[in-house]
């Protein structure tokens, strides 16, 4: 009577096993470039991006992310992380830039470089996080290629896609986001609420996957756990069932 049951415990086990080793080996193609995740995309808006960086030189570790910022911006405040140092490099203007606001520049910030403090291992991720102002160009996407140096060899994620070329046969895509139509609301009204979450937002990218994956190992583990108590109880019922029912009825003397 318990083979079957042990049979239908064991073979969902084994399915949600499978389930999780396929959707654990797809984070693992999707996170092996460098990528962008925005906490928004509002045009005109502050938003919070979030550079993942995983391994990029094979087996060496990393040493240097050096992001560039697309010329729609001309500012990026980088979010204290305690793994890297950060700096801005800045560029000079030919002619002063006529600003929105009707104000000009005659510089801005091109690119952000990290420096790692310790080399980052190719068994571990992280995460970069950059606060910007957005521009006002709904459906515009910006490129912000980026280049890993690694103590052996770099890679360098600047190839950007050309009209009707599919962006999976890019080997080192160019991390990018696209802009969506403006909210309602002051976008510079929520200049402090992004400024005060971005030492939350610098841990989203690599501490959410990790918390993920944990909370899907625990469901396989407790499929598991769950058929083998529910097997155990079922052997303890029928072990009760035949104390109580005592030995058979004796023969008449």
């Amino acid at each position: 009577m318990t083979t079957p049951l042990l049979r239908r415990t064991l073979t969902a086990s084994a399915a949600a096993a499978g389930s999780a080793v396929l959707l654990l080996a797809a984070a693992a193609g999707a996170s092996a470039h460098v990528g962008v995740t925005p906490d928004k995309t509002d045009a005109g808006s502050y938003a919070l991006l979030t550079f993942g960086i995983p391994h990029g030189c094979d087996t060496s570790p990393t040493t240097k992310v050096a992001i560039t910022l697309p010329q729609e911006l001309n500012d990026a405040q980088p979010t204290v992380n305690p793994n890297w140092t950060a700096e801005k490099v800045t560029e000079q203007f030919a002619e002063p830039r006529k600003l929105p606001d009707g104000t000009s520049i005659t510089k801005r910030t091109s690119q952000i470089v990290y420096t790692a403090k310790t080399p980052l291992s190719p068994e571990l991720r992280d995460a970069l996080v950059l606060s910007v102002h957005l521009p006002d160009s709904a459906g515009a996407t910006l490129h912000f290629p980026t280049l890993q140096t690694c103590e052996s060899g770099q890679t360098d994620w600047s190839q950007i896609t050309a009209d009707g070329q599919d962006p999976h046969d890019l080997k080192a895509p160019a991390p990018s986001i696209t802009l969506t139509a403006a909210a309602g609301g002051d976008a510079h009204g929520a200049a402090g609420a992004a400024h005060g979450t971005s030492q939350a937002a610098a841990v989203t990218d690599s501490g959410a996957e990790a918390r993920s994956w944990t909370g899907l190992a625990a469901g396989v583990g407790g499929l598991v756990l769950g058929g083998a108590a529910l097997l155990r109880s079922k052997s303890a019922r029928r072990a009760e069932a035949g104390d109580v029912a005592g030995p058979g009825p004796a023969g008449n003397e």
